[in-house]
């Protein structure tokens, strides 16, 4: 809008082809991310997505995106440059994934909805290029299918959970239309919710918060409501950002039902303003996006539209920003920190400098954003995860493991199974994490993996390992696993189940052999 009319100038098509047109589990939002790049994701009625000329994306990894699980399927998530290129597929097998969060760290957050009526709707942290379960990995088949090992409740049956090769739940709320989705950085709300997840669900009439914390690998979280429609249920909170001074803004769609893509209220609809109780006013802060300073003052918004802007100013500046980009890099608030990171990095020249110093930090999350940026640069990966192989926080070893995700190295295979050696047997992120990792080089991650535990595959952890794992000596161990005399009977239908991942002669023969025990 460059005449201030508040209508766009031009309008150019970055994808296509998205199905879904209308559709409540279609596309519905882009965000722009702290470093700069677009995120979206779209539910499992976009089916594929193409570029502006009709012709199929293909992503970073070389696949394909369409639903076909080759192997994606479903509900996706994905990050791409600003013109549409570089497209990222992050996640996938998600059913009703409305619209994602990214917060100033870069990790991503979003909801998802069951099938309707099955008490199964989903708070997940996306681990990137993770599988989330709503069909099965290799069948495509619905959670009603029977399948070996399912589990007893439904809400969790509905998400594969017992799978192996399926990324957990940060939290489940129970039935529900899960919508639009922020995460909280700025400082009018009470402290409870800095940093926290902000969440519209138009079926129960709430916008609630949930209280995320670390936990292993991954996240825990309980929710505290915000906006509750009581005695209003037409209340159907759609979406939420939060606003220049710190206040949030919650559009109610205002209908008397929700789902089956339908509207019974054409005309009316609100928008709702929520601050602490006894605050007065509000205030738009002036903003100056074409010095350095005045754009690393804008870089600290809590509101992601004056961000965003600031953001772009800031690169374009490039190197005239570095001093004003450095000061707000030594900020006590880690949140202002990681965001000048982001844009330290892309200097020319500097960004190897500034990675060393974020995975130097002493804050877990600094040291995340550190990985995230050395992706992000295609720089050498190998040496920086030998660093932080042996990181004390689990959240560092895992995004250690999704960035060697594509080296085929036989280093990347060393370093995968040091990674493997930490884990506890307990943490489910982690586990998924080294699948992740392993994803095309099953056979010599196992190989090295082997080499340093020696024979004990008897461990909580080392059988936990193997049921997740998709290598040729899979089904061997797998066997040795259901014959040993430790194994429990109740637990054999978890091994059995992970050959229903596996496929060759070797799968053959192990269950051949057990036939005959």
């Amino acid at each position: 809008d460059r005449d201030g009319d508040l209508k766009a100038d031009d309008q150019q098509v970055l994808f296509s082809g998205i199905s879904g047109a209308q559709h409540d589990h279609g596309i519905h939002a882009f965000v722009l991310g702290p470093d700069g790049r677009l995120y979206f994701n779209f539910g499992n009625e976009g089916k594929q997505l193409q570029d502006a000329h009709g012709k199929p994306v293909i992503d970073v990894a070389g696949n394909e995106v369409a639903s076909q699980r080759q192997p994606y399927q479903e509900g996706m998530v994905f990050r791409c440059h600003l013109d549409g290129s570089h497209v990222e597929t992050l996640g996938w097998n998600f059913r009703n994934n409305w619209e994602l969060a990214v917060d100033s760290f870069g990790t991503i957050w979003q909801s998802d909805n069951d099938d309707d009526g099955n008490r199964g709707v989903r708070i997940n942290y996306v681990m990137e290029f993770g599988n989330y379960g709503f069909k099965d990995e290799m069948t495509g088949a619905g959670w009603q299918v029977q399948r070996t090992n399912w589990h007893d409740e439904i809400p969790l049956r509905h998400w594969h959970l017992n799978d192996p090769g399926v990324v957990p739940n940060l939290l489940q709320t129970g039935a529900g239309s899960p919508t639009g989705i922020a995460v909280y950085e700025g400082s009018l709300l009470p402290e409870r919710f800095h940093g926290q997840l902000i969440h519209c669900d138009a079926g129960p009439n709430v916008c609630r918060a949930y209280l995320t914390q670390p936990q292993g690998a991954g996240y825990s979280a309980e929710i505290s409501n915000i906006l509750v429609g009581e005695e209003e249920k037409w209340f159907r909170p759609s979406d939420i950002c939060v606003a220049p001074d710190g206040s949030l803004l919650v559009a109610d769609w205002f209908d008397p039902g929700v789902g089956g893509h339908q509207m019974g209220d054409l005309e009316r609809g609100r928008i709702f303003r929520v601050t602490p109780t006894g605050h007065q006013g509000y205030h738009v802060p002036d903003v100056d996006f074409t010095s350095p300073d005045g754009a690393v003052r804008a870089l600290q918004s809590p509101n992601l539209a004056t961000r965003a802007v600031a953001i772009r100013a800031l690169l374009a500046q490039g190197p005239q920003a570095e001093d004003a980009l450095l000061a707000l890099s030594k900020h006590d608030d880690a949140r202002l920190r990681a965001r000048a990171f982001w844009l330290l990095v892309q200097l020319p020249e500097r960004g190897p400098h500034y990675v060393d110093r974020a995975i130097a930090d002493a804050d877990t999350r600094i040291r995340l954003l550190g990985i995230r940026a050395a992706r992000m640069l295609d720089l050498p990966i190998e040496p920086l995860v030998e660093q932080l192989a042996h990181d004390p926080d689990p959240a560092v070893r895992r995004e250690c493991l999704i960035a060697i995700r594509p080296r085929t190295s036989d280093r990347a295979a060393e370093l995968w199974s040091v990674l493997a050696s930490q884990y506890d047997g307990q943490d489910r992120w982690y586990l998924e994490a080294l699948g992740i990792a392993a994803y095309n080089k099953w056979d010599s991650c196992l190989d090295k993996w082997q080499e340093l535990v020696k024979q004990d595959w008897r461990s909580k952890a080392a059988r936990d390992i193997i049921w997740r794992s998709r290598g040729k000596r899979t089904p061997e161990l797998l066997v040795k696993i259901i014959a040993d005399e430790n194994t429990a009977e109740d637990q054999k239908p978890r091994y059995f189940r992970s050959f229903d991942f596996l496929s060759g002669p070797e799968k053959e023969q192990a269950l051949q052999s057990l036939l005959l025990q």
